[in-house]
């Protein structure tokens, strides 16, 4: 698939902040638009049904905010349901965090539904389909099933089982819900058409034999439903009007609408009744289902299975660790719910499958934190400038704003004192072509200060530089007459005397290769794991940066934007993850 990266500049959409003028006219929306328009729904119903086996990454952003926003732009009703059909894979802490990421994206839902709701309306559905001699108990394997489903050239074969009678049908499948059989030793199938160029209506399995205590219904089942059958259900008996997923269930779809019409819940009163047991009181729908492409970016792994390898082999530091593109590590690096939005909004939504360049989600964290992040000073590497013609215990406090293009940010008194910190790279003994801040008898601009002269370099007994002897000039400092007088460059610093000690966490993408999966190269994915995507070092902060609160975000000036860690900053032991740097790094990679 190819890579994309649109210009920023030229793309459709713009950060929360920035007053919408565009509306988004995607076919997902035309087709709602149209639907609407006609009279067929009079109201938009949607669903966001991941499975609580793992924690929500980048990739469900993009279904997040297609169902979610959909059903707010057309002032309709998302409903979250969590698809917990398979036991043993999934956890209350899964479901805890799904719930999370899903608010701290900015959206909220209608119900909080599980299918586990719905397992004595799928048993009674699956019956009915029984009774209707469209489903059968079968006793072939499951390595069995897929030697007879054939392939995509070939035909599938029927089971010597597919000729049961309804009356041994039943018995067998409601001995299955008695639980008197083992695991695995029988499957109920619907039956559709074995010779079908559609492999997923091969009789494809709607329920199993699981003997596995579910964490909401405990050991009430031993069967279970299949995905197809129990998603397509419950769309329908929650009033679903449009369900969107995406495209690797393009082939799934006649099966969904086979098992809707079907079943016919608004045909069966009897069965309707064990739907409003449920709780539910929408009339039965018969949804859509529409599907789109994955948000799928480069230099990223959204394999849930893969995931988990890299938290359960320790690779990474758990399913929060910044350089995780789950949606909790995203949050933790810093990434902002607007920024991840706007790069749905930007992206739109399409059937064709690519491959998005993650400069482009870097970008738009950037574009919103730039509109919303208060500046603070603070030096990674830091070398000692001591002004020499200020006393030595010489302390002010100086004022500046919070965001240069933003008044409504206020602003905030730094101490100031004669012996400074300033970043190493921002002086040269020898410099480059170019080079436009300090150097050896040189002046440069100490921001918000004035203007200092560089009149003696200090060395230590290796020869390494330990200190900058420095001048300020008096007239150059602001409110007096040299204040506008003209030098090549500014830089930052902190007060040395006032500077809070940091851990500050650089982070950067977790993988070195555009497409991790890709082993034309000879390398496996985990191979490709970036060592230098986490490095932890020190940081001196200003103390009003140093004061913030856990996730408190930044852009400490010339350096990046950055977040106070949620889980590990403290005012007295600071802790700082670097969300993205000022600029594309990659691109010159």
């Amino acid at each position: 698939m190819p890579i994309e990266n649109p210009a920023a500049e030229n793309a459709p959409g713009t950060a929360d902040n920035v007053q919408r003028t565009d509306v988004q006219r995607d076919f997902v929306r035309q087709i709602v638009r149209e639907d609407l328009a006609s009279g067929k729904h009079v109201a938009i119903r949607t669903r966001f049904p991941p499975e609580p086996n793992g924690y929500l990454h980048i990739g469900h952003a993009k279904a997040i905010c297609l169902n979610f926003g959909i059903a707010r732009e057309f002032g309709g009703w998302c409903n979250l349901r969590l698809d917990d059909t398979n036991p043993g894979k999934e956890n209350p802490e899964f479901v805890a965090g799904i719930k999370e990421d899903v608010r701290w994206l900015g959206f909220d839902w209608h119900e909080l539904r599980h299918a586990s709701d719905y397992f004595e309306v799928f048993y009674r559905a699956a019956l009915k389909l029984v009774e209707d001699g469209k489903a059968y108990v079968d006793d072939l394997t499951p390595e069995q099933m897929r030697e007879y489903r054939g392939t995509l050239t070939e035909p599938g074969r029927p089971s010597p089982y597919r000729k049961r009678s309804i009356e041994e049908n039943l018995d067998l499948f409601k001995r299955m819900r008695a639980g008197e059989f083992p695991d695995a030793s029988k499957t109920l199938r619907a039956k559709i058409d074995m010779a079908s160029g559609n492999i997923n209506l091969r009789d494809p399995a709607i329920y199993r034999i699981r003997k596995v205590a579910h964490q909401n219904t405990g050991d009430a089942w031993p069967i279970y439903p299949m995905y197809d059958f129990a998603h397509a259900l419950s769309d329908a008996m929650e009033g679903i009007t449009h369900s969107l997923c995406t495209l690797e269930f393009e082939d799934h779809r006649p099966l969904y609408d086979w098992c809707v019409d079907n079943v016919d819940l608004a045909g069966h009163p009897q069965l309707w009744q064990s739907v409003v047991d449920a709780g539910l009181e929408a009339k039965p729908a018969k949804p859509r289902q529409i599907e789109f492409s994955r948000l799928n970016l480069s230099y990223c792994i959204t394999s849930k299975r893969k995931l988990a390898q890299l938290v359960n082999e320790g690779l990474v530091d758990g399913w929060d660790d910044p350089r995780m593109n789950t949606l909790r590590g995203l949050r933790r690096r810093g990434f902002t719910p607007a920024g991840l939005r706007l790069l749905i909004e930007r992206l739109g939504i399409s059937k064709q499958n690519s491959v998005i360049d993650y400069a482009l989600l870097e970008n738009c964290v950037r574009e919103d934190l730039d509109a919303t992040a208060p500046r603070r000073m603070a030096v990674l590497d830091p070398l000692k400038l001591t002004i020499t013609n200020l006393p030595g215990n010489h302390e002010e406090t100086l004022r500046f704003a919070n965001h240069p293009k933003d008044e409504s940010f206020g602003a905030r008194e730094v101490p100031f004192g004669s012996t400074v910190w300033i970043e190493r790279e921002d002086f040269a003994e020898v410099p480059p072509k170019g080079f436009k801040r300090l150097v050896p008898d040189g002046e440069v601009r100490l921001r918000g200060v004035g203007i200092v002269k560089c009149e003696e370099v200090v060395k230590d007994a290796a020869g390494d530089i330990i200190e900058l002897r420095c001048t300020l000039d008096p007239e150059s400092r602001a409110g007096l007459p040299g204040a506008d007088r003209k030098v090549k460059g500014t830089i930052h610093w902190v007060s040395a005397r006032h500077a809070v000690v940091a851990e500050v966490r650089l982070y950067d993408r977790l993988f070195d290769a555009a497409a991790p999966d890709d082993e034309s190269d000879g390398k496996s994915w985990i191979e490709h794991i970036n060592p230098e995507a986490k490095r932890i070092g020190r940081g001196w902060l200003e103390p009003a940066a140093a004061a913030a609160e856990p996730e408190q975000r930044f852009q400490f000036e010339r350096l990046g934007y950055f977040v106070a860690d949620r889980v590990e900053h403290r005012p007295d032991a600071p802790v700082f993850n670097r969300t993205v740097t000022l600029r594309d790094t990659w691109s010159k990679r």
